[in-house]
């Protein structure tokens, strides 16, 4: 089994990615995705979102990190996607599963889903573009307003050279509404030779078992459900019991500090807030702390709330 890490614009950046790989048990990250309109981006733009490119696209733990593309003009992208390469990422990803309206009203992300000639165009020319022993990989939805073409978007992908297909399990307009209909990943399983990875409502490691049984799909992607409880991969390998509200206090601690001193001040107390509405789906006691924290704007009045409630003792994988 390997289980990956979702991309999640705005919320799953270098330091999350940081963050949950030390947890431990990821085998792969991909990047929030680098917007693709009409030109080749300079290599800045990558190091901004994958600033892991400069220490050989890993982790500080090791977990390989792979850069996502998104955009609909297929040589434009397939040039961005060489460049992407060069700069050392293992492979390239291509985004056809963004919901976000801003995204899809420039034709970039799920929208694509009704195109499904467009999706083999910009994996055709990706694929001949990165040179072959550079996995190019795709993600999608079931379909954009309904899942009549999510079989024949499949189909395309895989016969424009795709090495691995990521299926979160609703359309666009379902959005990220119960359930994920996995036993769908099942049907585009049928048609389909490459590697599947399943992803969408994966809350705990029983979610987990009943997404493999649904969908035929051994392999994972976490997203929301990783933000949740920051150690989902662990306890869905069996290595571990979900992690105490204590410890996760010690996270956000140490993300504090990431905040303070790990990126020259650009990150701020607001990521612990945003991550304190995922964390309260798991842990009833991230309520109270966001509510306890939501007017502080200094990261070391919050680090000292969150002290009263850590375990202080290690978290980390390893």
């Amino acid at each position: 089994m390997r289980i990956l890490l979702a991309p999640m614009e705005g919320v799953v950046d270098h330091l999350m990615r940081d963050m949950l790989t030390r947890v431990g048990g990821f085998d792969l990250c991909v990047t929030e995705f680098v917007r693709v309109v009409e030109q080749k981006l300079p290599a800045k733009t990558f190091y901004k979102l994958c600033p892991e490119l400069h220490h050989g696209s890993v982790t500080p733990s090791g977990v390989p990190v792979r850069v996502q593309l998104l955009g609909q003009h297929p040589q434009w992208l397939a040039e961005n996607a060489q460049t992407a390469v060069e700069l050392g990422s293992p492979g390239v990803d291509l985004n056809f599963g963004c919901p976000a309206k801003t995204v899809n009203k420039s034709k970039g992300g799920a929208v694509l889903l009704k195109e499904t000639e467009t999706l083999y165009q910009i994996v055709k020319t990706v694929r001949e573009a990165v040179p072959a022993d550079q996995p190019v990989t795709a993600k999608i939805r079931l379909g954009f307003e309904d899942k009549s073409l999510a079989i024949d978007n499949a189909i395309a992908i895989t016969e424009a050279g795709a090495d691995q297909l990521v299926v979160h399990a609703r359309t666009k307009t379902e959005g990220y509404k119960p359930p994920a209909y996995w036993d769908w990943i099942a049907r585009i399983r049928q048609h389909t030779n490459i590697p599947l990875v399943a992803n969408g409502e994966i809350w705990n490691a029983d979610d987990a078992r009943k997404c493999q049984a649904q969908s035929g799909c051994v392999d994972l992607m976490l997203g929301r459900g990783a933000l949740a409880m920051p150690n989902l991969a662990r306890t869905i390998r069996g290595e571990q019991d979900i992690m105490d509200w204590s410890e996760v206090a010690d996270l956000l601690i140490h993300y504090s500090g990431y905040e303070i001193y790990g990126d020259k001040g650009r990150y701020y107390p607001n990521r612990i807030k945003q991550w304190c509405g995922y964390l309260k789906r798991q842990y009833p006691q991230a309520e109270v702390l966001f509510n306890d924290i939501r007017k502080l704007q200094k990261a070391d009045e919050i680090v000292e709330v969150l002290r009263r409630q850590s375990s202080q003792t290690p978290v980390f994988a390893g």
